[in-house]
C-alpha cells in the first residue's frame, strides 16, 4: 500500500509561462493509479505567501466528496486571520483529520502558529508544515520547533520543505536551498527524530528527495534510525510533475521490506488513526 502524505491541486500561477498546468481532481486520481498511489492526503494552502495562488480547504473537501476511499482532507487557516477555534471545529465535523500545509512567513513558535499546535495538540492530530529562511522560520539548532514539541506532545509536526531537511546536517546556518554534499554530524533533525516521538520526516517535494539522495552513506544510517517517522509524499502539484520519491522508494532506498512499507504507508496509517 502507498499512501501520499503530501499533494495540492492548487490554482498556480504559470511559472515559466505555459509549463504548470493545473491538476484536476480526475486527474489526480489517474496519476494515483498510474503510479500505484492508493490513498493521497490533501493538503490546503490557504496564506497568500505559501504559493502564487490558493487551495482552499473547502476545494480540498469538494475534491475530497468525489472520491472519500481515495482522498483524505486536511484543513489550513491562515493562523493571521480570526476564529480559528470555530474554524477548525466546522472542517473537522465536515472531514478534515489534520492540519496542513502550514507556511507562512511568521516565526515557527509566533503565538498565532502555536494557537494552530494546540487545536491539533487537543484531538491529537498530524500537523504538515513546511520551513525555509523566510516561512516558519527557526534558526540553527531549531530550538523555536523543540520548545513546541514539548509543549505540545499530542501534536504530531510532521516536517517539510528545505528548511527541514537542511537541518540534517550540523553545518545547517538556516541560508535555506537545496544543499549538497557530504552531510556532518549533529544536525538538528537527526537529532529531534531521535529524541521525540512527536515528530516526523515529510519525504515529498525536491528538499526532500534532495535531502535523501545528496550523502547516499548518512541516508543509510539515517534511514535505520529513524524509518518509523518517515512519511511518503511527492508535493505534487501540476500536470507532468516529475514524482522521484515513487522511484527512490521502490527502486532505490537502502532499505528493509518491512521498513520501505512503513515509510510507503505504515506511518501514515498510524498518524491517521486508520491502523
Amino acid at each position: 500500500m502507498l499512501i501520499d502524505f503530501h499533494v495540492h491541486l492548487a490554482d498556480t500561477v504559470p511559472v515559466p509561462p505555459g509549463q504548470r498546468i493545473e491538476v484536476s481532481v480526475h486527474q489526480l486520481i489517474d496519476r494515483m493509479n498510474r503510479e500505484g498511489i492508493d490513498k493521497t492526503v490533501l493538503l490546503p494552502l490557504e496564506s497568500p505567501e505559501a504559493i502564487q495562488g490558493y487551495y482552499l480547504t473547502r476545494d480540498a473537501l469538494r475534491d475530497y466528496a468525489q472520491y472519500p476511499e481515495r482522498l483524505i482532507p486536511f484543513v489550513s487557516i491562515d493562523p493571521r486571520m480570526g476564529g480559528l477555534a470555530d474554524l477548525v471545529k466546522l472542517y473537522e465535523e465536515r472531514g478534515c483529520v489534520g492540519f496542513g500545509e502550514l507556511k507562512n512567513p511568521l516565526a515557527f513558535d509566533d503565538p498565532l502558529n502555536k494557537a494552530i499546535y494546540r487545536e491539533c495538540d487537543e484531538r491529537g492530530w498530524a500537523m504538515v508544515w513546511h520551513s525555509d529562511p523566510h516561512l516558519c522560520w527557526d534558526e540553527p539548532g531549531l530550538p523555536r520547533l523543540e520548545a513546541c514539541l514539548k509543549e505540545f506532545p499530542n501534536c504530531k509536526f510532521c516536517c517539510h520543505g528545505p528548511g527541514w531537511w537542511a537541518a540534517l546536517s550540523g553545518s545547517d546556518d538556516r541560508s535555506g536551498g537545496y544543499v549538497k554534499g557530504k552531510i556532518e554530524p549533529g544536525g538538528a533533525a537527526d537529532r529531534l527524530l531521535g529524541e521525540y516521538d512527536n515528530i516526523y520526516g515529510d519525504i515529498s517535494a525536491g528538499s526532500g528527495y534532495n535531502g535523501l539522495t545528496r550523502d547516499p552513506d548518512f541516508t543509510e544510517g539515517f534511514i535505520q534510525r529513524h524509518w518509523r517517522q518517515l512519511l511518503f509524499g511527492t508535493d505534487f502539484m501540476f500536470c507532468g510533475q516529475d514524482l522521484p520519491q515513487v522511484r527512490w522508494l521502490r527502486e532505490a532506498a537502502p532499505v528493509t521490506d518491512e521498513q520501505r512499507q512503513a515509510i510507503a504507508s505504515g506511518n501514515a496509517l498510524r498518524l491517521l488513526g486508520m491502523d
